[in-house]
């Protein structure tokens, strides 16, 4: 069956510290009234993301709520009606909300709720995902790039593979840089930074 079919603008907000961030929105305005939330400290989207799982509203131009933000999207949006449905993993992590907005007032029904929540944690199970493998694929290229330069070291220096990872943890405290980027710079240059020829 079909659903959402009086939609008319989706936006999804993500929490960062202690604002929100809309990168994604059908379009700028409303991309700028959704962030505007926690500026106002107000709005259904935020309310989904601290207070209730779901946030339904029938009329943006009489909700008592959000007189602020209400008024800001019924002016400059047209939207009347909206249900910010929270995007969650687990009980005590909240990555942000789906916000679905209609022009018309009283626009969404309980369907629309129960078939807008099984998006929302799809939704929600994808973006942990996405954040989890962009974190391995950071974690696996540092290793490869650490990996290169202790070859490089035991090649060049005529070290085992531990003395090689030792003379580089050692510069990496010395000089205050990370481990990865002494690495990167090493397989760049080809070259240790200016010390003294590392010993066995």
């Amino acid at each position: 069956p079909e659903f959402f079919t009086a939609c008319d603008h989706v936006g999804i907000s993500l929490v960062e510290r202690d604002r929100i961030r809309t990168p994604v929105a059908t379009s700028k305005q409303l991309r700028e009234l959704d962030e505007a939330q926690y500026g106002m400290g107000e709005g259904p989207c935020r309310e989904a993301i601290r207070e209730h799982a779901t946030v339904m509203v029938h009329d943006l131009a009489t909700d008592p709520r959000w007189p602020s933000w209400g008024r800001a999207m019924v002016d400059q949006l047209g939207i009347r009606s909206s249900i910010s449905f929270r995007l969650f993993t687990r009980p005590d992590r909240t990555w942000g909300a789906l916000n679905v907005y209609a022009t018309q007032p009283c626009a969404f029904t309980h369907e629309d709720v129960l078939q807008g929540q099984t998006i929302a944690a799809l939704a929600a199970v994808a973006l942990a995902r996405s954040i989890n493998d962009d974190q391995l694929v950071r974690a696996i290229e540092s290793r490869t790039v650490i990996g290169q330069a202790v070859g490089m070291l035991m090649e060049r220096y005529g070290l085992d593979e531990d003395r090689a990872f030792n003379v580089l943890r050692r510069l990496s405290s010395h000089d205050n840089v990370k481990l990865r980027d002494l690495a990167a710079q090493v397989v760049a240059t080809r070259e240790l930074p200016d010390h003294d020829t590392p010993g066995a």
